[in-house]
C-alpha cells in the first residue's frame, strides 16, 4: 500500500469531500520534509448509519455531503453537518478516501491531544464501519494495519505510540471507536512490521 505525491493511498477509492481545510502551511509544527503538511496522530472512529446497518453507502454520502436526511428518522439530526475524515474503511476492508493526507479533515470536533487542542489541524481521521457496541472484522483489521503502515513510513511524525481512538481525544464527549475494538490486532503487527524483533512497548497480554 504506497501514499502517492497528491498525499492519496494509491489503493482507495477517491471520493473528495469539501469538508476540510487547505493544506496547513502556517504552523512550523506541523511542518514535515519540503514544507509540506505532515500528520503526528491517528484518530479511530467508527461509524454506521443508521445504527448498525452496514454496506449502505450513508457514511459515504454524509462525509461527501450527499446524505438525504429524509432518507431515514435517524438521519434528521444530521441537517447541516458537514464532517468528513481522511478514510473509510468498511466490514469487508475496502478503502475510500475522502481528504488528501496534507489537509486537514474534519473528523475529531471538539478535542485535545497531549494538551495540544484542536486535533483536525495536525491528524488523520480514520473511520471504521461498525458500532461502538460490537466486534470489527479481520478484514477491517488487516486493512488499518496496511494504512498505518503506509502512514508512518510515509510520514516521519507518525508511530504506533501516535494512534488514538476519538474517546481519547475527547473524553466524556466520544466513545468511539469502543470497547470491542481490539488494539493488540492492530498495535501487535504494526509493530512487527516497522520494527521487526526489536522490543516493542506494546504487550501481548
Amino acid at each position: 500500500m504506497e501514499i502517492n505525491s497528491a498525499h492519496c493511498l494509491t489503493s482507495a477509492v477517491m471520493r473528495y469531500s469539501e469538508h476540510c481545510d487547505e493544506p496547513n502551511i502556517d504552523s512550523t509544527q506541523s511542518l514535515g520534509l519540503q514544507g509540506t503538511f505532515q500528520s503526528e496522530l491517528i484518530v479511530l472512529h467508527c461509524v454506521s448509519l443508521p445504527a448498525g446497518s452496514f454496506g449502505n453507502g450513508a457514511p459515504s454520502r454524509l462525509f461527501t455531503g450527499e446524505l438525504d436526511c429524509t432518507e431515514h428518522p435517524e438521519f434528521s439530526s444530521l441537517q447541516g453537518v458537514r464532517v468528513s475524515p481522511h478514510l473509510l474503511i468498511d466490514r469487508l476492508g475496502n478503502i475510500e478516501q475522502f481528504v488528501p493526507f496534507d489537509r486537514g479533515a474534519w473528523h475529531a470536533g471538539s478535542s485535545t491531544w497531549k494538551q495540544r487542542p484542536s486535533c483536525n489541524k495536525f491528524s488523520v481521521g480514520i473511520e471504521l464501519e461498525g458500532t461502538w457496541d460490537s466486534a470489527f472484522t479481520k478484514s477491517q483489521y488487516a486493512a488499518l494495519t496496511d494504512v498505518c503502515l503506509a502512514l508512518c513510513n510515509r510520514y516521519p511524525r507518525l508511530s504506533p505510540d501516535n494512534i488514538v481512538g476519538h474517546q481519547e481525544v475527547s473524553p466524556g464527549r466520544k466513545e468511539d471507536p469502543g470497547p470491542h475494538f481490539d488494539w493488540a490486532k492492530l498495535l501487535i503487527p504494526l509493530h512487527r512490521q516497522l520494527y521487526g524483533n526489536r522490543v516493542s512497548t506494546v504487550s501481548e497480554a
